[in-house]
């Protein structure tokens, strides 16, 4: 029994020498790992970082691409510089700069190399790559910077910038390092996973100087990096500089959408900036005075900006009307005890020739109607079950929600129900008086441009929409995303479609948006003027084209520009003939609005106060000089844009 015993315990002794053994010749002659870690005087690892995927147009145009550029880099233990101030010379930085960019390297490794320099040029590179030699410790590593075609477009593409201390901490997967660019916003966000590529491994023999001599192995662990996929949009390039050029002067937003498919045409966001403006080194200087700007120039107006719908909401209130049956097409109403004005038109004795002269009664009948459409005799419980009612059909329409555009920060405006109401004025407590504003667009209602222009599409689909988007195809094979190929039902039946459109038709022809119309080219549109508390109103302008076969929809708002038919309705009309005929023949009109300047009359919030800090001369009534000069808005320099 002993013996047994003395033969398991040796076996076991036996077996546990063997795993050592294996495991040591695994990791001295099979894994390649430790070999690396143990030549690391001789062997480097180079990560090699993928170009970003470009992004095309719908004709195949390039609207970003990648320029090669050097990185400077600097391993702070190694820097040894005797003339600090030839060094700086050289690379055109300030003393207190080259200080600077030592410590924050060195706060962060003194063994490891980290950024130094961002985006030297291939000319910068050239003029000092030579004198760099006689500086240790500073090595050039290849990169690209985001460039782009023309000046436009800059909130929808949105801009890539040095990933932040808390993005690095809370990514899902250690992709990402120190000194990282990664997608913030727009487009270049969304589709940052898309955009970013795969990055490779090289391992190079240097010398103790660090000299390069040649791929480690013949290059055999080398890892190739992978470009990012391209991105395939439905941005009419061409169409979108125009829009720009008519917004020039001007604060509001452009919405253009293919109606059969929910591509984005166009989307101006005014003013704008040149995104090239972000995409160098002097990112923080250039962001800083975009953000400073009174007219703000970063705040993306076609997804963020929320206003009132105005008149153009009367289509959805005729098309709820005629569907619930409340109304027919011929359906006419008195202007008598009504409480809003009329705008002295001819009468309307239709829903087309309502819509046509956008006539402020009739639609606070229609509204009317629908609201007590339903046999509950108490009217607090009456108005509040029809709003309630009233609401679930106009979300249908993507009011009051995130329509899902691949863009971030989508807004969802408002749109009241009864627990809204009942926030205000308490339950059982109001009654259709309190909301009639609602009829023509006024009131609690907010919506954002890509939500009417999404209405427009809507009409010219005759009851259904794709979800807006920007991008339609991913990579080599244009991958769709399945949710934007999900068609959208309103409930609205076709036919109810007609006698509106009508209407849409008749004021272009001879109603509210007659001066714009365009010769040859059926145009369905509705005028709308959001009233605004601080200065002129708004003008708004929804249409589609041509009518029996839309190709595009669209929405223009111009803040502080007064009636629809006076700014938003000719710029609308302008895009949609050079989108469809690729020409204008009426230049005086053209000439006119990118001659106007509405920006004069947006009526600027007052500058903040200056912040003081200093808590001890703050207990002591000391006055407080502002804590550092503000930068100047350059105004001018966005107008031109």
């Amino acid at each position: 029994m002993l013996e047994n015993r003395r033969f398991v315990i040796i076996g076991f002794f036996t077996l546990i020498g063997f795993i050592y053994l294996f495991r040591l010749f695994y990791l001295q002659v099979l894994d390649e790992s430790y070999s690396i870690e143990s030549s690391s005087n001789s062997i480097k690892r180079v990560i090699e970082v993928p170009f970003r995927g470009q992004i095309y147009d719908r004709n195949g145009k390039l609207i970003v691409y990648n320029t090669p550029v050097y990185d400077l880099l600097v391993t702070p233990y190694k820097v040894k510089v005797d003339d600090t101030l030839r060094f700086c010379r050289v690379l055109g930085i300030e003393k207190r700069e080259f200080d600077s960019l030592i410590t924050a390297a060195s706060a962060y490794s003194r063994v490891k190399p980290s950024l130094f320099l961002r985006q030297l040029s291939k000319e910068d590179f050239a003029s000092i790559q030579d004198i760099m030699v006689d500086y240790s410790g500073f090595e050039f590593a290849k990169s690209s910077m985001r460039t782009y075609k023309g000046a436009t477009l800059a909130n929808t593409l949105g801009y890539v910038s040095e990933i932040s201390k808390t993005q690095l901490e809370k990514q899902e997967e250690p992709y990402y390092r120190q000194s990282d660019y990664i997608g913030q916003t727009g487009i270049e966000k969304i589709y940052e996973n898309e955009l970013r590529g795969k990055r490779g491994t090289k391992f190079v023999m240097q010398n103790v100087s660090g000299v390069y001599k040649g791929a480690w192995k013949g290059g055999e662990l080398d890892t190739m990096a992978v470009a990012g996929e391209n991105l395939y949009s439905g941005i009419d390039i061409d169409i979108q500089q125009y829009a720009d050029s008519l917004m020039v002067n001007k604060v509001g937003s452009i919405v253009a959408i293919e109606p059969k498919t929910g591509q984005i045409i166009s989307m101006v966001s005014a003013p704008t900036y040149d995104p090239n403006f972000l995409a160098t080194r002097h990112f923080s200087k250039n962001y800083t005075a975009l953000y400073r700007n009174p007219y703000k120039p970063l705040f993306n107006r076609p997804v963020m900006a929320s206003y009132r719908p105005g008149s153009t909401f009367k289509l959805i209130q005729a098309l709820i009307g005629l569907q619930e049956g409340v109304i027919t097409p011929n359906s006419g109403f008195t202007h008598a005890n009504c409480p809003i004005g009329c705008h002295n038109h001819p009468g309307t004795p239709t829903v087309a020739l309502g819509v046509t002269h956008s006539c402020n009664p009739y639609f606070y009948n229609v509204f009317r109607r629908i609201i007590y459409n339903n046999k509950i005799s108490n009217t607090f419980k009456a108005s509040a079950a029809g709003l309630d009612d009233w609401h679930d059909k106009i979300s249908k329409f993507g009011i009051g929600q995130q329509l899902g555009i691949d863009l971030p920060s989508e807004r969802k405006g408002n749109l009241p129900d009864k627990k809204y109401y009942d926030k205000i004025y308490g339950e059982n407590r109001w009654k259709f008086s309190n909301i009639y504003s609602l009829s023509i667009g006024e009131g609690e209602i907010l919506i954002t441009p890509l939500k009417m222009a999404n209405v427009a599409a809507i009409i010219a689909n005759r009851g259904y929409y794709y979800t807006p988007h920007v991008i339609h195809g991913v990579g080599e094979s244009k991958t769709v995303n399945p949710d934007f190929m999900v068609k959208h039902e309103t409930g609205v039946a076709p036919h109810n479609f007609e006698p509106v459109i009508e209407g849409m038709v008749g004021a272009v022809e001879g109603g509210t948006a007659r001066r714009s119309k365009v010769e040859g080219i059926e145009i369905a549109g509705k005028t709308g003027t959001s009233q605004n508390k601080r200065g002129m109103d708004h003008s708004i302008f929804i249409a589609f084209a041509p009518v029996n076969d839309p190709k595009i929809a669209i929405a223009v708002f111009v803040e502080n520009a007064g009636a629809g038919g006076s700014a938003a309705a000719p710029i609308a009309n302008l895009i949609i003939e050079k989108y469809l005929t690729r020409k204008i023949t009426n230049k005086a009109l053209e000439e006119r609005i990118m001659k106007a300047d509405f920006m004069k009359n947006v009526i600027l919030p007052a500058p903040p106060k200056p912040v003081v800090k200093d808590t001890v001369k703050r207990r002591q009534g000391i006055p407080m000089a502002p804590l550092e000069k503000p930068i100047p808005s350059e105004i001018n320099w966005f107008k031109r844009f």
